[in-house]
C-alpha cells in the first residue's frame, strides 16, 4: 500500500533530550515526496563525505604496490585485506609530498610529512611557539560546508601526543602529532578518547549531559526514547528498521566504551595509555572508526581525520607477535627479518581500513551505501621508513564520492605529482572551488 500521505522530515531533525542531541542517519522519509510510494524510483541523493586517515613510518613498498595498472590490477600482500572492497577503490601511485622534504632544514622528515601531507605546505622548523604550516584540506572543507551540520570537522587519533616541545630534530612535537590545520598558525589536536568523541557527537551540554548519564548508567538513548516514539509514528517500516540499526549501533559502541574503562591500560615504555582509552590498539581503532562512521551516517560532519598514530611513532606491536618499535623497524637497512616484521604491522593496519570500508560498504542510504557516498583516503607522508623519501607515497581513495569516482582501479600518474592535486580533485567533489592548496599545481586527471 501506498504511503504518499506521510510527511517529509527534515533532513537535519535531531532527537532531544536533556543535555542530549541524537541525529538521525539518512532515511527514505527525508527524501523526495515521491519516495514514498510504494513503486517509485528512490532518487534521494546523500551528501557527499570526505575523510582522512594517517598511518606513519612509510610502507614495505614492494608489498604494497600493485603490479598492474588499470582495472585488472592485483593485491599485494599489504592489500589483501582490502579484497572484499576492491570494487570500491583506487590505489594511487605516484604523488609525492614535496614540501615533507628538507629544502635546506636538515633532519626532521617525521615531523614534516604529516605536516605536510594534508596541507601541502613548509613547517617552519621550531621546538618553540612559533609553529607554521598551512591549511589543511579537511579545514578547507569545514570552512565551506562545515555549516551545514552540527559538527564542522572531527579530529580523531589513536595515539596520544604531546603539542609542545621538540619531537624530532627540532621541530615541534605538534607537527609529528597533528595532522589537521584551521590556520597556518593553528593545529588541531586530535581527540583519542572513544568516549569523549561520543560525547561530543551526541551530547549538546558534553559535560553535564556526561556526568549525569554516568552517576545514573543510562544510555545517551534512554534520553531521546520519547522523542524517537514520535518519530516512528511518521516513518515507512523500511526507515523504522534502519532507525533500529542505527540505534543498536549506538549502543554498541556504549558498551564498548563502558568495558574499555574497566580494562587495565597498557604498560610500556614507549606508549602509556590514558584512563578511558581501551588497552587493546585493534578494539581502540575499531571504536574510532565506528564513531566515525555514526559521525558521518547521522551527518553530524561530512569531514573528519583520523591519525591511527603519530609519525614517527615507535609503538610496539606484540599482539602480532612484532615487541620491536615500529620507528625503529622502519630504518630495516634492507635486513628481511625487519621488513617482514614491518609488513606485518603494514597489513595489520589494512586489515583495520577493511573493516571500516566494509562497515560503511554495509549501511544502505539513498540510491546506494554510506561508502557510495563518501571519499576515503589512506595513507603515509612517508614512502619507504628506511630512506625516508617522500615520492611515489602509499595512497589510496576509497568510495564512490557519490557518484563521482571511477573506482577499481590502480592509477599511476607522472612522478613528482604533487600529492594536494589529489585534495584539490576532492574538494571539488564537495563543489568546493579553489584556485590553490599547498604546492598544487591544479586537479589530479582521470579520477572519474
Amino acid at each position: 500500500m501506498a504511503t504518499s500521505s506521510r510527511s517529509l522530515i527534515p533532513r537535519r531533525t535531531i532527537l532531544q533530550g536533556a543535555s542530549t542531541a541524537v541525529s538521525l542517519p539518512w532515511l527514505e522519509a527525508m527524501g523526495p515526496q515521491n519516495a514514498w510510494a510504494e513503486d517509485a524510483v528512490r532518487t534521494s541523493v546523500a551528501p557527499n563525505r570526505m575523510a582522512f586517515l594517517y598511518v606513519p613510518n612509510g610502507k614495505n613498498m614492494a608489498d604494497w604496490t600493485p603490479k598492474q595498472e588499470g582495472e585488472n590490477f592485483d593485491l599485494p600482500e599489504i592489500l589483501s585485506p582490502l579484497a572484499a572492497v576492491k570494487n570500491k577503490m583506487m590505489v594511487l601511485s605516484g604523488l609525492a609530498a614535496d614540501k615533507a622534504r628538507p629544502h635546506g632544514d636538515g633532519g626532521g622528515d617525521h615531523a614534516r610529512a604529516l605536516s605536510a601531507f594534508l596541507t601541502g605546505s613548509q613547517a617552519v622548523k621550531t621546538d618553540g611557539t612559533n609553529i607554521r604550516a598551512g591549511v589543511s584540506v579537511d579545514q578547507a572543507a569545514a570552512g565551506r560546508i562545515g555549516d551545514q551540520t552540527r559538527l564542522s570537522s572531527l579530529e580523531i587519533g589513536c595515539e596520544p601526543g604531546a603539542m609542545a616541545g621538540n619531537c624530532d630534530s627540532g621541530y615541534s612535537c605538534v607537527y609529528s602529532n597533528t595532522m589537521s590545520w584551521r590556520s597556518a598558525t593553528q593545529p588541531l589536536p586530535k581527540e583519542v578518547n572513544p568516549k569523549l568523541v561520543f560525547e561530543r557527537l551526541f551530547a549538546s551540554s558534553p559535560d553535564a549531559g556526561r556526568a549525569r548519564r554516568d552517576a545514573r548508567r543510562k544510555s545517551i538513548l534512554d534520553y531521546v526514547r520519547d522523542d524517537s516514539k514520535t518519530l516512528a509514528l511518521r516513518l515507512a517500516p523500511n526507515d523504522n528498521r534502519k532507525l533500529e540499526e542505527y540505534f543498536s549501533s549506538i549502543r554498541d559502541i556504549e558498551l564498548r566504551i563502558e568495558r574499555a574503562e574497566k580494562l587495565p591500560p597498557i604498560q610500556t615504555p614507549d606508549y602509556p595509555v590514558p584512563a578511558g582509552i581501551p588497552a587493546e590498539y585493534e578494539t581502540h581503532i575499531r571504536l574510532m572508526y565506528d564513531l566515525l562512521v555514526l559521525s558521518f551516517q547521522a551527518d553530524v560532519t561530512r569531514v573528519a581525520t583520523c591519525v591511527l598514530a603519530n609519525e614517527g611513532s615507535n609503538k610496539p606491536y606484540p599482539f602480532i607477535e612484532v615487541p620491536d618499535g615500529h620507528h625503529d623497524l622502519s630504518h630495516h637497512g634492507n635486513d628481511a627479518t625487519k621488513m617482514e616484521k614491518i609488513r606485518r604491522i603494514n597489513v595489520f593496519h589494512t586489515r583495520q581500513l577493511a573493516y571500516l570500508l566494509e562497515k560503511m560498504n554495509t549501511i544502505p542510504e539513498g540510491d546506494g551505501t554510506l561508502l557510495d557516498h563518501s571519499m576515503i583516503a589512506y595513507g603515509s607522508g612517508i614512502h619507504d621508513g628506511n630512506a625516508h623519501n617522500h615520492e611515489d607515497l602509499p595512497l589510496l581513495l576509497a568510495g564512490g564520492g557519490c557518484g563521482t569516482l571511477k573506482t577499481g582501479r590502480h592509477l599511476r600518474y607522472p612522478a613528482e605529482t604533487p600529492l594536494s592535486n589529489l585534495w584539490v580533485s576532492m574538494l571539488n567533489r564537495q563543489e568546493i572551488s579553489v584556485e590553490k592548496l599547498g604546492d598544487s599545481t591544479g586537479a589530479l586527471a582521470n579520477l572519474v
